[in-house]
């Protein structure tokens, strides 16, 4: 079926897109935050404005669900579109505050690079967004967004178990391990949300492409 977008609807994708570019905003903070880029406990004050910002967006979707009667995509994709983005957003927030809380010390290579794979991940999820608007005319970028974040979700989990086999190898401090164990397995659940996105976009493309 055609995806004929109308004037009064084009609000939703900008909520979406709004949306989109606060979750990667975060996940580029998280990871300047494990890279020693920024100082943690500034990052974790940026972060949770935007995950305020965010859930603004998230109640102005709701209502404007509420009130239209025409909606350019299944009301319950949008819902889950918006959903699935700030469960994201909410996750990396939960993790800046577990870094600050816990008083982490540096990280590893590899849990740095967790990050960086998180961050670029987000950044495809964005861009993928932003196609929505003419599934008609981009639904291949939106296919190739999508395997791109797949091929990370991937990466990543292998660095997650690379990073669990060496913390238990390696680290001697329980409490060392109880504290990155939780983050690491955090960040890699970001991914994960991720790949979520990308099957509610698959599913989307298949209605209206």
């Amino acid at each position: 079926m055609a995806f004929h977008l109308k004037p009064k609807e084009e609000k939703f994708f900008s909520l979406l897109d709004q949306h989109a570019a606060l979750s990667y905003q975060a996940a580029e903070l998280l990871r300047q935050a494990m890279n020693e880029e920024i100082l943690k406990e500034e990052a974790l004050e940026k972060i949770d404005s935007l995950a305020e910002r965010a859930d603004e967006l998230v109640m102005e979707t709701m209502k404007r669900l509420q009130k239209t009667f025409i909606t350019p995509m299944d009301r319950e994709d949008i819902q889950q579109l918006i959903d699935q983005l700030d469960a994201a957003i909410d996750s990396i927030s939960d993790i800046m505050d577990k870094m600050c809380m816990y008083r982490i010390g540096e990280a590893t290579a590899g849990a740095k690079q967790m990050t960086v794979i998180t961050a670029t991940a987000m950044k495809e999820i964005r861009k993928s967004i932003g196609y929505m608007k003419d599934l008609k005319k981009n639904y291949l970028k939106v296919e190739a967004r999508s395997k791109k974040v797949l091929k990370l979700e991937q990466e990543c989990d292998d660095l997650y178990h690379e990073e669990m086999a060496r913390l238990f190898t390696k680290c001697k401090d329980p409490i060392e391990i109880i504290k990155w164990k939780e983050i690491l397995q955090s960040v890699e659940d970001v991914t994960d949300d991720c790949e979520h996105l990308v099957i509610t976009f698959r599913k989307v493309v298949l209605k209206y492409a």
